[in-house]
């Protein structure tokens, strides 16, 4: 694939043929009631533009916390992290707020969708934020992706567990990210219907040449990207295919 999707974008400082994500000696400690507790303990990682990864390893390792970073919602406590071409660490609250706008794509095992907002509206969000006027056009088109454009006008409570996931699964690609990140996005879901939303996540991935990278305890799951990593201890401690 030459560029980052099928519809001409390139990335900053076009890397579209280098690490779409690098982080080196990456930590990440927090303050807990006995002291300093170390999450993360010196993570060197590097995903290429359009690669899938899998991250897996025990509940603890490290995993949830690796994502965060990545999206820039926490700050590092050493080493680098680049995503997109970017320093995050070095990036003020405003700085944050825009790369996660321009570049990231967020699904979690909880949906996150705005109870008093229909479908629609949740998925335009990001995009109104960025001042898209073609906001709930384009919104209107990603809920017909994920199957759910007769369910435009409903609210999340309407929704079965499946139908919100697919509304949170559209509103974290609505806007082509290069990054889509995804923390056990099944796990409040039965094995019928989170198979359903792993596959439209799969074929959306595919469709768009996001770079992905999901956290699961699947292996079946973890086997479709085409790379493993296994976090043990705040570390990486497996790097191999799927």
């Amino acid at each position: 694939m030459d560029a980052i999707t099928n519809h001409s974008r390139t990335l900053p400082g076009d890397l579209a043929d280098s690490s779409l994500i690098a982080t080196r000696d990456l930590r990440f400690k927090v303050a807990g009631a006995a002291g300093e507790v170390n999450i993360l303990r010196g993570v060197d990682l590097s995903v290429r533009a359009g690669e899938a990864v899998g991250l897996v390893g025990p509940s603890g390792s490290g995993k949830t916390s690796l994502l965060m970073l990545l999206a820039g919602l926490e700050r590092p406590s050493g080493g680098s992290l680049q995503v997109a071409g970017r320093d995050l660490a070095r990036m003020d609250e405003d700085s944050l707020a825009r790369f996660r706008r321009e570049t990231v794509g967020i699904v979690f095992q909880a949906f996150h969708l705005v109870p008093t907002m229909t479908a629609l509206e949740n998925v335009a969000v990001p995009l109104e934020f960025a001042g898209r006027r073609d906001a709930f056009e384009r919104a209107e088109a990603a809920l017909e992706a994920v199957g759910l454009g007769h369910r435009l006008g409903h609210y999340p409570g309407q929704l079965s567990g499946g139908e919100q996931q697919r509304v949170a699964l559209a509103r974290a690609t609505v806007a082509e990210p290069p990054l889509l990140l995804a923390d056990e996005p099944t796990g409040n879901l039965d094995r019928g219907t989170g198979g359903q939303v792993m596959d439209l996540l799969f074929g959306l991935r595919e469709r768009l040449g996001t770079t992905l990278v999901l956290i699961t305890h699947d292996p079946g799951l973890a086997e479709r990207c085409g790379r493993i990593l296994r976090m043990e201890d705040g570390r990486i401690v497996e790097d191999g295919r799927g």
